[in-house]
């Protein structure tokens, strides 16, 4: 890994334009689907693990969001 990519990695950014709606129509929409994996699914470790790797793809997401800093191509 490159200096430049670790710097990016690591350096915090606020957030500009429209990032916030962003963040918050991810999270809104993640959070419809963890309520269905709740409901629908039996207690266990699958469900765990999927609720746990929504949550991580959430913050994969906000982190491409923060990181790429380019134009929304649609909104949905």
């Amino acid at each position: 890994m490159d200096a430049k990519t670790i710097a990016r990695n690591f350096t915090y950014k606020s957030p500009k334009g429209d990032q916030p709606k962003r963040y918050e129509d991810l999270r809104e929409n993640a959070k419809i689907l963890a309520f269905k994996i709740n409901s629908i699914c039996p207690e266990g470790r699958e469900k765990s693990i999927a609720m746990a790797k929504l949550e991580e793809s959430v913050m994969w997401a906000n982190a491409s969001i923060a990181r790429e800093d380019k134009p929304c191509l649609s909104s949905v």
